[in-house]
């Protein structure tokens, strides 16, 4: 049997990170984890690009956008989609995803999701470096794996 994974270093890599300015109380603090995360295993400041965007909306944009300049290793999309009194969450919440999702298998690169998509503040934050722990450590983790495990598939 042959079984494959990915390593945890960061040495050496280049990643994009996308990040929503929209409810920035807690998409700073996804931001913050990611980096830190990156950081911590090995990548260097210079190896990260931030780029910001209005809401999450233009997350799939942005990530579109790095893609194609074709020099990161791997896209992390950071945001918060919170419910509010209208459906305008429900659109946004599938169709996000999905577009972040397309960008991934188009370009054959790993591009990790860390939107959250919650009912409340609280729950966000709970998400963002309270209780439930940090979304944006968790997609700069799968970020690195998948950049590692995408090598061993190509080699």
């Amino acid at each position: 049997m042959n079984e494959i994974s990915g390593a945890t270093t960061a040495q050496g890599l280049r990643f994009g990170i996308v990040v929503s300015r929209f409810n920035e109380l807690v998409t700073e603090r996804l931001l913050a984890g990611a980096i830190d995360t990156l950081l911590r295993a090995g990548a260097g400041r210079e190896d990260l690009t931030v780029v910001r965007v209005p809401g999450s909306f233009e997350i799939p944009q942005a990530a579109q956008l790095l893609a194609e300049a074709g020099r990161q290793d791997a896209i992390i999309c950071l945001g918060a989609l919170i419910k509010g009194e209208t459906d305008h969450y429900d659109h946004l919440a599938s169709t996000v995803a999905g577009a972040i999702a397309e960008v991934a298998l188009k370009h054959a690169l790993p591009v990790t999701f860390g939107v959250l998509t919650t009912a409340t503040v609280e729950q966000a934050l709970n998400r963002a470096g309270g209780k439930y722990g940090n979304k944006g450590v968790e997609a700069a983790q799968a970020a690195i794996e998948l950049v590692h495990v995408r090598r061993a598939l190509q080699s």
